[in-house]
């Protein structure tokens, strides 16, 4: 991955977010938190 991909892609994830949080009211942040910490409870498991 070059340097100048990573800086477009993160502007693409960031420009979602913002437009998320001003236009769409998805609440995608809140959605992709639960689902990250129901990924975090479901490895710990196979400790």
């Amino acid at each position: 991955m070059t340097t100048r991909f990573a800086f477009i892609l993160f502007a693409l994830i960031a420009a979602f977010f913002v437009l998320d949080t001003y236009v769409l009211n998805l609440n995608a942040g809140v959605f992709l938190g639960k689902k990250i910490l129901n990924l975090m409870n479901w490895i710990a498991i196979w400790r």
